[in-house]
């Protein structure tokens, strides 16, 4: 039988699909089944699909990587590819994503999509190429609501002396200092801290409640709907600008649509959530008085959170364009 000769064996072995297959590391800090997973999960199906295998990726989820920041560490030297990442850690890489947390900023779902889908999202998107991310779009945990375990919230009043987790954030911190509750930094994830009442609550969108069981833990939840609160889908800036253009292409396309598959699925669930909970025995205040709430937290635009000139610049067009 005749051999076939090696450098040939190569180009034929290349030219069948899904041969020499690129393995993308896709990092997610929550757990199977929560919003990270489902646009990892979607994107990694459409991506492998798309590519015919050419690409394959593997999710690395339950924080295994480490934190959110941790993680974002990991793109930005390229030992892992991507990463969906909560919006609030990016603002200790850049500034300009306090933007997006500002409180009481969007009105509701379809804000939020005009506003992150278009030029104003794509700003930010572009900003984080300077600290070595490459912003591919905005998938979401929705609007975050607050949970304790002392007292039903109605005004900000009732959240003065609360102990409440937030993210590694300065602008969630100085969100709940300026309320009047203690908020304490503390990674994901957060159920054995709530049930030994190291702290008395925290704040998160309904499917965290949901697939977390918080109601085993937490007795009361306020809607407060204070933070529209994004995943921002990166990649690492170095990896990705040595993809060629069409898998740049292919990749970039497979994450927006993963991210609107993701978003209509969370929003689709959120009215059973809100159900369940209540069934499972939380007391949820529905309509706090959020006019007060505005009104505490109005002068954070003033802050020195703000002063960075790029991001004052773009936070007075993001309040300019959802008057």
């Amino acid at each position: 039988m005749k051999r076939i000769p090696v450098l040939m064996l190569i180009v034929l072995l290349a030219a069948l699909p899904g041969a020499w297959a690129k393995t993308l590391k896709l990092g997610v800090v929550t757990k199977p089944g929560s919003a990270q997973n489902i646009v990892a999960q979607k994107f990694k199906s459409l991506l492998e699909e798309r590519s015919d295998k050419g690409f394959t990726v593997k999710i690395f989820h339950s924080a295994s990587l480490g934190n959110e920041t941790e993680i974002l560490q990991q793109i930005q030297m390229g030992t892992i590819q991507m990463g969906i990442i909560t919006g609030g850690p990016f603002d200790t890489f850049d500034p300009i994503v306090r933007v997006i947390n500002y409180p009481f900023l969007f009105k509701d779902y379809a804000q939020a999509d005009e506003i992150l889908d278009g030029p104003l999202g794509d700003e930010i998107l572009k900003s984080l190429e300077t600290s070595g991310f490459k912003g591919l779009c905005f998938s979401e945990n929705g609007f975050r609501n607050l949970t304790n375990n002392k007292r039903a919230v109605k005004s900000p009043e009732d959240v003065r002396g609360l102990k409440i987790r937030v993210m590694s954030s300065a602008l969630h911190k100085t969100i709940w200092q300026t309320l009047g509750a203690n908020p304490t930094p503390m990674p994901w994830p957060i159920y054995t801290e709530l049930e030994q009442g190291v702290i008395d609550g925290q704040e998160n969108p309904l499917w965290v409640m949901e697939v977390y069981k918080f109601h085993e833990i937490q007795k009361y939840m306020t809607l407060t709907r204070h933070v529209y609160s994004p995943h921002i889908d990166v990649a690492s800036l170095t990896w990705f600008n040595e993809l060629s253009p069409a898998d740049q292409d292919m990749i970039s396309q497979a994450i927006k649509d993963a991210a609107r598959f993701q978003r209509k699925n969370n929003r689709d669930k959120n009215a059973q959530r809100l159900a369940l909970l209540k069934e499972k025995g939380m007391s949820v205040v529905e309509d706090p008085d959020i006019t007060s709430f505005r009104a505490k937290v109005a002068g954070l635009k003033d802050m020195d959170l703000f002063k960075d000139s790029r991001v004052k610049t773009l936070l007075g067009k993001m309040l300019e364009a959802v008057k």
